[in-house]
């Protein structure tokens, strides 16, 4: 059954914290997910605008064959030089923060939708906290994250960790939260979301 009003949902969290299984238990609640991440790769394809200024800052190195942007080297330069980080960021945010804000007219117009989720690691320093109901923060211990994103992503400890430590610190984002869920091994996700989405209505 669909609600009256349609609740967006901020959700964030560190690498390796567990947004993407919050987002797969949201779903069978009636949830359209935005995908921030997925949407950040869209603006840096060949020819976009976002591609244009990344490419003429960090020059053609970072380009695959394809001449597409090759994320993983793009990636091993920022997150080991917040100069060079926040620089992709401020370039980035402004096309991801207005598709956001295009498909959350559009979901919510459809009126299909009892929440409309947005999976941003950087929710809050796009301000995109401004423009939801409730803002959700997905929270795991250093250890679990480091042994998650070893597997999932299959690179060296080294490397995830310059990629947690560019991240804005859960104790500075824990601030802007309506609800923190703590994700370690062992957590009930099933059973808190429920119990949370109750409160929301």
């Amino acid at each position: 059954m669909t609600q009256n009003k349609t609740i967006i949902i901020g959700l964030t969290g560190g690498t390796g914290c567990g947004k993407t299984t919050v987002c797969s238990i949201l779903k069978k609640y009636n949830a359209y997910i935005i995908d921030a991440d997925k949407i950040a790769h869209s603006v840096i394809k060949k020819g976009k605008d976002a591609y244009i200024q990344i490419v003429d800052y960090f020059g053609n190195d970072i380009l695959n064959d394809d001449k597409e942007i090759d994320r993983k080297k793009l990636g091993k330069i920022v997150f080991s030089d917040k100069e060079k980080l926040d620089y992709l960021t401020k370039t980035t945010h402004k096309y991801i923060v207005k598709e956001i804000k295009q498909l959350i007219n559009t979901k919510k117009e459809e009126n299909k939708y009892n929440y409309i989720v947005i999976d941003a690691p950087l929710l809050i320093e796009a301000n995109l906290h401004k423009i939801v109901d409730t803002v959700w923060i997905v929270y795991a211990n250093l250890e679990t994250r480091i042994q998650r994103l070893k597997v999932r992503d299959n690179i060296e400890e080294e490397v995830v960790i310059n990629r947690i430590n560019s991240q804005t610190p859960f104790e500075e984002n824990k601030k802007f939260a309506d609800f923190v869920i703590f994700n370690d091994e062992g957590a009930n996700l099933e059973e808190i979301i429920k119990q949370q989405l109750k409160k929301e209505v």
